[in-house]
């Protein structure tokens, strides 16, 4: 790619050298930042569906826009009169509290506009600036390393306008701010749609994977075995020699779940896992919610104490069915979200249990045995009520030997996957960083 043909020390430290024409700016010395204190007594429980305004949140940014459709609304009489807090096409919107950084560029909207106490409203004061551009720089590794030093609090992040107005970066002219601006949106397009592409790829291996799972822990390995209504609609025939049981009939102890407290959380100790922890249907220790001490361990353990072979159930929360086995022999302990089911081994394989369920039969039943509050939950005792299919044990042993070279295949298949998206979004970001700071030029013949 070009570069330019001369460079010189910015003087910021995440910045580096940056072309000889270009200059250092602030944000404060070509941008207006406002953010919205207090709602003047409106709780949240009087946001409207439809209302004389739209009330923009962090949570209405999709792409670097704002999904309008999603927006809460207000009424007229509530609609406060600062202009600086109304809204304007082009306007850059920043979240500031929470989940910090996230960014949306206003287009099109066909009624007024004012946004959340969570965000701040980054305006052009002057043509010298444009906010595409802005944001683009704000999407780069520079602001994360700035915003790295500058963010801080206790259990939730906060972005000040005091410190985000000092944040430095490399400031082309206003000719190449729109060539810049225009070059990433349609690269990272390209980019986007490409990693698009290869995610309906990987839901397509998932599709597929759980087919074969169905397929094996309802019908099982004989094509010629003559089978029998289960009296289950979403699960259909099943092997007449087969039964319908129970999770509570099929365990070795009461299915359980962790402490209903939140712990003392220490610097080193007994890992403590919750629902972060289950990903891609594997307990993944290292995502643990934090260390506790060997005491309250053996405490909560008189509770619940895993140990290997054991499989976890989300039973709250947006992965709620979601579940995973024990494939360790190491201490650790977990929260109320997830909850135990132990194998009686005399009845049931644990990795068939597990199969079962990983099976659409079981995500099925789950989902219309679940109750809904904020989020999605089940009960232990419904848990326990939910049937699993049950072939004798020899059955069992030689599904889960003929699934489990197959189940790592698409395993494989969708690790790869998963790190050509992942190569895909170093590219991006790579590739964002270096154009606004001038490592790459971008002339009109790239566009």
């Amino acid at each position: 790619m070009n570069s330019y043909s001369e460079y010189k020390e910015s003087g910021i430290e995440w910045i580096g050298e940056i072309p000889l024409g270009w200059d250092v700016k602030k944000i404060k010395h070509g941008f207006y930042v406002k953010g919205r204190i207090g709602w003047k007594g409106l709780k949240s429980s009087e946001f409207l569906s439809e209302g004389f305004s739209y009330l923009v949140t962090g949570t209405d940014f999709k792409d670097g826009k704002i999904d309008w459709k999603g927006c809460y609304h207000i009424d007229k009489d509530r609609y406060e009169e600062d202009p600086y807090i109304q809204l304007h096409e082009d306007d850059l919107l920043i979240t500031k509290d929470g989940s910090i950084g996230k960014l949306a560029v206003v287009d099109e909207f066909d009624k007024p506009a004012c946004l959340n106490s969570g965000i701040f409203v980054v305006r052009s004061i002057n043509g010298d600036f444009t906010t595409k551009y802005l944001y683009w720089v704000l999407m780069s590794n520079i602001f994360t390393q700035f915003n790295g030093y500058t963010s801080y609090g206790s259990t939730i992040q906060h972005l000040y306008q005091n410190i985000f107005v000092e944040f430095s970066f490399g400031f082309p002219t206003i000719e190449e701010q729109i060539l810049i601006s225009n070059y990433l949106d349609k690269k990272t397009s390209q980019i986007d749609s490409l990693i698009e592409k290869i995610q309906q790829k990987i839901e397509l291996l998932k599709e597929q994977r759980t087919s074969l799972i169905n397929q094996c822990v309802t019908k099982g390995l004989n094509p010629d075995v003559e089978m029998k209504d289960s009296g289950v609609g979403w699960i259909g025939d099943i092997p007449s020699h087969w039964m319908l049981l129970p999770i509570k009939f099929l365990v070795d102890t009461p299915v359980t779940d962790g402490p209903h407290e939140t712990p003392e959380f220490i610097d080193d100790g007994v890992p403590f896992l919750s629902v972060e922890s289950v990903v891609e249907n594997k307990l993944v220790i290292s995502r643990m919610r934090g260390y506790i001490s060997k005491e309250l361990h053996k405490e909560y353990s008189k509770k619940c104490k895993p140990r290997k072979n054991d499989i976890f159930l989300v039973k709250s929360g947006s992965t709620t069915g979601k579940s995973a086995i024990v494939e360790t022999d190491k201490e650790f302990n977990v929260w109320s979200p997830l909850c135990l089911i132990r194998s009686n081994t005399k009845k049931i394989r644990p990795q068939f249990f597990f199969q079962s369920l990983q099976s659409d039969y079981f995500r099925k039943s789950v989902e219309l045995a679940w109750s809904f509050g904020t989020q999605p939950n089940i009960g232990m005792n419904v848990i326990e009520n939910l049937k699993i299919a049950l072939p004798p044990l020899d059955e069992q042993v030689s599904i889960i030997t003929e699934l489990k070279p197959k189940l790592s295949i698409f395993d494989e298949l969708v690790e790869k996957e998963n790190e050509r998206i992942n190569l895909l979004k170093e590219y991006r970001q790579s590739l964002i960083s270096n154009v606004v700071t001038g490592k790459v030029r971008i002339t009109e013949e790239m566009i």
